[in-house]
């Protein structure tokens, strides 16, 4: 059914839940009657399932995609710390993880074009206490991962992709989370494959570092009360693994929905005032977590569309460098494209729920703002 005389929201989970709302019931009802909460057959369930949709051979649920980032570096087991290089534009979670895990962050910054890792920046941030890269597929456009494995490679870095926001991504028909030692997603509510509360995993080839996520994230455990070392609590719970099992059987319909929405949102503003839109590399498949423009009015723009009830965000309001956490970091005050993106930023509504009408009506607002 089209809204389109009603509010726009940025999302609209409620109306997705409607769409899968007897399947979702059926399955939570099924972990309830066995009564298994944490592991049992829906976690090992949807991590098969999840692993084959990815491409990966092992998938290990966690609570949380920060704890899955925190667990890959520890997994890592590097033998001294060092420097971990992460894109300047992301969420806070990637650099966190990088200091939780008793690394140093340098900050390298993103593509004008993609929003993702810049190699050439990346080369010139490797020194010899370099470590580890994590690329982010910020917004949901993949980041290069095959330069960045040619930079990675013959010095021995790992790579561990972010893949918090890219479900389904593609490079060369190869999904994000196959191209590092290890990737990590995210399943919070709002992602392309959302739960209904928190939920993480971690994807690897690697038998060996599987394993070691797999104790790592249960108390260092190898079976019941036996404890090779100190791990954490950070399990997928079965309830959210059955959610997200019945949801990753809708993902690719969705995310078809959502790149059919962007091309719509491309076709209406090209041109538009001194609006950039997001752009997709030849042979890389976007898959739209956001749909993020830029334009010098960007603050004028959020407000004149809120007045027309048509919500929007920006993701992200500060260059990770620039936040307050980081003001005693060495490259706090460093000049990065990343610094003038966020000054820019606006995403307007995306979603699988989000319909062609309502998009319709944020490109008119947006181009009525622009003629006025």
């Amino acid at each position: 059914m089209s809204t389109t005389n009603g509010p726009v929201p940025f999302l609209d989970l409620g109306r997705q839940y409607r769409e899968i709302d007897e399947e979702v019931k059926a399955a939570i009802e099924g972990v309830m009657s066995m009564t298994n909460f944490i592991g049992g057959p829906a976690v090992a369930e949807f991590e098969r399932a999840f692993g084959d949709f990815i491409g990966a051979d092992f998938c290990i649920g966690v609570a949380n995609g920060t704890d899955a980032l925190e667990i890959a570096l520890e997994a890592l087991d590097f033998s001294e710390p060092g420097e971990v290089i992460v894109p300047a534009a992301s969420f806070i979670a990637t650099s966190e993880a990088v200091s939780r895990s008793g690394h140093d962050i340098v900050f390298a910054d993103v593509d004008e074009a993609t929003y993702v890792l810049d190699p050439n920046d990346v080369r010139k941030r490797i020194t010899s206490r370099t470590r580890a890269i994590i690329p982010v597929h910020l917004f949901g456009h993949p980041a290069p991962m095959p330069e960045l494995l040619e930079l990675a490679e013959p010095k021995g870095l790992m790579l561990i992709e972010d893949c918090a926001q890219a479900h389904g991504a593609e490079i060369e028909g190869s999904r994000v989370g196959t191209f590092g030692v290890a990737a990590t997603f995210s399943f919070y509510p709002g992602k392309n494959l959302g739960a209904y509360g928190d939920a993480g995993a971690l994807t690897t080839a690697d038998e060996d570092l599987a394993k070691r996520v797999r104790m790592i994230a249960n108390h260092g455990r190898v079976s019941k009360y036996q404890h090779e070392f100190e791990g954490r609590n950070s399990r997928l719970d079965a309830i959210q693994a059955a959610v997200l099992s019945v949801k990753l059987h809708h993902l690719e319909k969705w995310t078809e929905r959502r790149r059919s929405l962007a091309e719509q949102y491309r076709e209406g503003l090209r041109g538009v005032g001194d609006l950039i839109l997001p752009v997709e590399r030849d042979l890389y498949r976007h898959v739209y977590h956001l749909f993020v423009i830029r334009s010098g009015s960007r603050d004028e723009l959020q407000a004149a569309l809120a007045e027309g009830g048509i919500a929007t965000g920006v993701h992200y309001p500060r260059a990770l460098p620039q936040l307050a956490a980081y003001s005693e970091h060495p490259q706090h005050q460093e000049t990065f494209f990343a610094n003038s993106m966020a000054d820019e930023v606006l995403s307007l509504p995306m979603g699988d729920s989000i319909d062609s009408g309502q998009a319709e009506r944020v490109i008119d607002n947006v181009r009525k703002f622009f003629s006025s």
